[in-house]
């Protein structure tokens, strides 16, 4: 073990924490994780990590021999002309990488993915591309959008993994058996009946596919009772119309399947016998959809629990010495949440990653059989825990009545009332959580008290709460941002004077039309890639193949949908405005907020406007980052005093 306490040395010189500040550099927050996405190899003996180099901009994925303590850079990423999307050990010594890209296929943005593979022991320094079609107009192979679909890494066979890729017929994937080393191919199953994507058994055999028509939105789970046997429908449904179904895997009996479901208006686990349709319910919440993955024994390759975020630790486990541990750890790490996320394959060794509201990520290496827990890295070296806050889960009422959550975060050492930021989430499926968030640590260290509602369109709160979001941008869901801030007033939490929003993506829509609708509520507002011109996003989709889902959440009736648009409204708008988007963005397009600017200026408002170079969507370019954050700090300084 000496390799692994070198490495730990190493780290935690190289993380020394500054002395205790009240305000922070802006740069402590708005830089990229230092290390991020740490993973054991199948037989515990190396760990690979991504570390992003700050001063370079650069992301590196290395390998670190825990016996021989040499660290090893594998592959070498600018952020910018390619990133690092994941990566995965396909074996004891090949780690296979998903790289990110955009792109242009004619006249359209795309997002492009291609699958790389690398040796983690430094044997062969070369970095492989997996897949490469066959060019020619006889024979040849559609050169595929997405090329990292891997459907199977075949653990008993170190040679070859199962990946899904449509080279016979755009957006018609086959399933090929790929040998990692050599690329040598061969399908297994060629594509046909809309099938959009596939899953395999614990046994390794091609068992689910999922049917997915995008003109009429009917889906269907299919699933066949060995290889080469014919596909039976097992679930159907519309998804333009009614909840759906996710399969989520096997058990390791092959005719045993887990899947997602609504139960009683919230998604529950659920069972069920391929053989006899008998359906059994695993394990439900009340409040809160379970929504979470299934756990798997690399050991046993059965299931052992399953992810749940509103659980005490996000897990729920069924297998005694799985839960043995983690109850072990949290007896250790008492002021932590404590995950387990990835394990060797006799499940001695393990990687574990701790944070709560006020304290970044960090990741330890853990040895069950030596009884050995060692700190790896800290994701955020410069942010120092007791200058940061925690975040309160509170409840208020919409308008209507409606029970809306949130979490409220208020600054050290300053008395209510004071200056606040709304913070609105993206999606909007999505939702927040508890635990550390940079974006609430660098507001509250500046002074600001923050709160992000859980507002109606959020997930994690059943069916009907989630599909309040469909046509309905700009109406009920923004109002509940209008409730939230006017619970803040009332409770005395917020300055009335002195209120901004600040939102990314639908949050930056949601910040753009709160200065629309309630421009007497706010102060100032930052849109960071956010949506202006909802008919805009709907014409543009039809250049997509989910242009007809597209219409079927924001709408397609063009007078409703200027009605809900800031682009449409700027003339009601009074705060100061700050946007920034990053040109290469591939989730929202740059335009969006191009000419939200342009009609700004054309009607003389406050506005500024940055334009991030190779910017995506998630601010991944280190200099982008510190950029935008620099820009957000000096604006709430001037408007919120």
């Amino acid at each position: 073990m000496k390799g692994l306490f070198t490495l730990c040395i190493l780290s935690l010189a190289f993380l020394s924490l500054p002395g205790p500040a009240s305000e922070l550099p802006v740069e402590s927050f708005s830089r990229l994780p230092q290390f991020q996405k740490t993973k054991i190899s199948p037989d515990g003996k190396h760990v690979a990590f991504i570390e992003n180099i700050s001063a370079t901009g650069q992301s590196v994925l290395s390998s670190f021999d825990l016996e021989k303590g040499v660290k090893r850079p594998l592959v070498n990423s600018d952020n910018e002309s390619i990133k690092i999307n994941w990566y995965k050990w396909a074996n004891n010594k090949t780690l296979l990488i998903s790289g990110i890209f955009a792109d242009f296929r004619g006249r359209v943005k795309t997002t492009e993915t291609r699958l790389f593979a690398v040796e983690a022991d430094g044997s062969d320094k070369n970095t492989r591309v997996l897949i490469k079609p066959r060019a020619g107009s006889l024979g040849g192979e559609h050169l595929s959008q997405f090329q990292d679909n891997v459907v199977d890494l075949l653990p008993d066979d170190n040679d070859h993994i199962l990946v899904a890729i449509d080279l016979d017929k755009p957006n018609q994937p086959s399933v090929y058996k790929l040998n990692i080393y050599s690329n040598k191919k061969s399908r297994i199953f060629k594509g046909k009946r809309m099938i959009r994507s596939f899953m395999t058994d614990q046994q390794s055999r091609l068992r689910l596919a999922k049917s997915v028509s995008y003109k009429t939105g009917v889906t269907k789970i299919l699933v066949r009772a060995k290889e080469g046997s014919n596909w039976e429908t097992l679930f159907e449904y519309n998804a333009l119309e009614e909840p759906g179904i996710t399969p989520l895997g096997f058990a390791l009996d092959h005719d045993t399947l887990y899947y997602n479901e609504y139960y009683n208006d919230k998604k529950a686990i659920f069972k069920i016998g391929l053989k006899d349709k008998l359906k059994e319910l695993v394990f439900s919440d009340p409040d809160y959809d379970v929504n979470g993955s299934l756990i798997y024994s690399r050991k046993t390759r059965d299931v052992i629990g399953i992810n749940h975020s509103n659980s005490s630790n996000g897990r729920i486990y069924w297998d005694k010495d799985r839960e043995k541990l983690q109850k072990g750890l949290d007896q250790l790490l008492p002021d932590t949440s404590n995950y387990l996320v990835h394990f060797s394959q006799d499940q001695n060794r393990y990687i574990l990653y701790t944070e709560n509201d006020f304290t970044p990520g960090k990741y330890y290496f853990g040895d069950r059989k030596n009884q050995q827990l060692a700190q790896l890295f800290e994701q955020y070296p410069e942010l120092v825990p007791s200058v940061l806050t925690k975040h309160k889960l509170v409840t208020y009422t919409a308008r209507d009545g409606t029970l809306i959550e949130g979490y409220l975060t208020l600054p050290k050492g300053l008395k209510a009332p004071i200056p606040t930021i709304l913070h609105p989430h993206g999606g909007p499926g999505a939702r927040d959580h508890s635990g550390f968030d940079y974006w609430t640590s660098f507001f509250t260290n500046r002074g600001y008290a923050v709160f992000r509602p859980n507002f109606r369109g959020s997930s994690g709160y059943g069916y009907e709460f989630a599909k309040s979001q469909m046509k309905s941008w700009g109406m009920e869901m923004q109002d509940d941002l209008t409730d939230a801030t006017q619970w803040l007033i009332d409770e005395k939490i917020a300055d009335p004077e002195k209120i901004c929003v600040v939102g990314a993506s639908y949050g930056g829509y949601a910040a753009l039309m709160a200065t629309v609708k309630t421009p007497e509520l706010f102060k100032c507002a930052v849109s960071f890639a956010g949506v202006s011109n909802l008919k805009k996003l709907v014409v543009k989709s039809r250049r997509y193949l989910g242009s007809k889902f597209v219409k079927n959440q924001i709408g397609d009736d063009y007078d409703d949908l200027e009605a809900r648009s800031p682009y449409y409204s700027v003339e009601k708008i009074t705060a100061p405005i700050l946007v920034i988007h990053g040109e290469q963005d591939r989730v929202v397009d740059v335009e969006q907020s191009k000419i939200m600017v342009d009609e700004l200026q054309d009607q003389n408002k406050q506005v500024e406007y940055i334009e991030l170079e190779n910017g995506d969507h998630y601010l991944s370019i280190q200099r982008n980052r510190h950029l935008a954050f620099n820009a957000i700090d000096k604006f709430l300084r001037k408007h919120l005093n």
